[in-house]
């Protein structure tokens, strides 16, 4: 009885210190995202235009912004020829004018204080309409530095930029592939990102397709990139705790490696992925296996590790999506049929996250086990589920 009281006063103490050192560790306030973008056919290739803009939560912490850069990375199936590059980065600072030799000056973005950032993009082709033709989307990967009280932080961030897009499906020309009891169709989308909004994406795609009775499933993966939730191994910085308990994972969880499991560990903290571990460690040497995931919450089960997704984003750990039950229900009520979230793999697994009212999880089960959307580089996000 001693010894179990001491064993829990030592992993007690531990969580408290692993804790601690989890609040100081040196981490900036400061949130980038995307917030929209344009483009203008030219005579001598394509004009791009994108705004991002960064925002300090902090109450009182001050943060400077000593560097900012941009490198686009143009990606396409087919390019046959160079494409000339340029690109511009303009600050819009509230409180700043920028220069015109396209220097960024370090700029002390204030507590509670958002600045907004132009970068320009042109793409010079021989043959114009050919080249547009053949790309898909533009990589824009930013590389900014963080200066404050934490020290200095290099981060890595990046979105995509759509060029070309399918055309929706035509109501005469769909072919259904056969389910379980149903019909399935994958809808083919362009590269998704965290400039595009799930329900614009949704109706642009099923408009005319869609009949009464069809439910419609939304892979999580795709959904949390729309969301703008993944995270480039680069700003992550792996603690003991995750470098020590990653290696007790199988070599293929998205968990195996030290940065998978930081970002569990700073979205539901140290001390609940050490108790877990401990809970699942004990239950497997009974041969009860999986309560680690049960323990530690859903994101431990929805964080896909690097290569887990499709270019762009195989670079970038992707988690969980947000406001699952929410963004069914209202995505149901504009399209008038079933909406429901999804996790699938190629094992046949099938995980129903969130699903709206009157939509049957069960036939979606059976349904989705050949796992018609893919795991690889079909970008077919939505899948139609036509029940016979």
């Amino acid at each position: 009885m001693d010894n179990i009281i001491i064993f829990l006063v030592v992993i007690i103490c531990l969580c408290i210190i692993c804790e601690l050192f989890h609040k100081i560790r040196p981490s900036s306030p400061l949130k980038l995202r995307p917030v929209s973008w344009s483009s203008n056919k030219v005579t001598t290739g394509l004009e791009i235009e994108a705004i991002v803009e960064i925002y300090n939560p902090h109450s009182r912490m001050e943060v400077m912004i000593p560097e900012f850069k941009v490198l686009p990375k143009i990606l396409g199936k087919k390019i046959d020829e160079e494409i000339k590059m340029s690109t511009k980065v303009i600050p819009l600072h509230p409180d700043e004018d920028s220069r015109k030799d396209n220097y960024w000056f370090a700029y002390i973005l204030k507590s509670k204080k958002y600045t907004q950032i132009k970068i320009n993009i042109t793409l010079e082709f021989n043959n114009t309409i050919e080249s547009i033709n053949s790309l898909e989307c533009i990589w824009v990967k930013l590389y900014w530095t963080n200066y404050g009280p934490f020290g200095t932080l290099k981060k890595q961030e990046g979105f995509v930029i759509p060029i070309n897009r399918p055309n929706p499906l035509d109501a005469s020309e769909i072919y259904f592939l056969k389910g379980e009891k149903c019909q399935l169709l994958p809808i083919k989308t362009h590269v998704l990102g965290a400039l595009d909004k799930i329900d614009d994406v949704t109706k642009f795609y099923t408009k005319g397709i869609i009949k009464k009775g069809d439910i419609l499933t939304i892979g999580e993966t795709p959904l949390a990139i729309m969301q703008g939730r993944y995270i480039h191994p680069y700003n992550i910085k792996p603690s003991l705790v995750s470098r020590i308990i990653c290696k007790a994972f199988h070599p293929t969880s998205s968990l195996a490696t030290a940065c998978g499991l930081q970002v569990l560990i700073d979205i539901v903290g140290p001390s609940r992925v050490i108790i877990s571990s401990l809970i699942g460690i004990c239950f497997k040497v009974i041969g009860i296996k999986g309560c680690f995931y049960r323990f530690a919450g859903k994101q431990a089960r929805l964080i896909d590790d690097i290569t887990g997704t499709t270019p762009p984003y195989d670079q970038t750990i992707v988690l969980g999506p947000n406001q699952e039950n929410e963004i069914c229900k209202d995505l149901s009520k504009e399209i008038g049929i079933p909406v429901a979230i999804v996790d699938v793999n190629d094992l046949g697994r099938v995980k129903v996250l969130a699903s709206s009212e009157s939509c049957d999880n069960e036939i979606l089960k059976k349904a989705l086990k050949t796992n018609p959307a893919g795991n690889a580089n079909q970008q077919t996000p939505l899948v139609l589920v036509r029940p016979c």
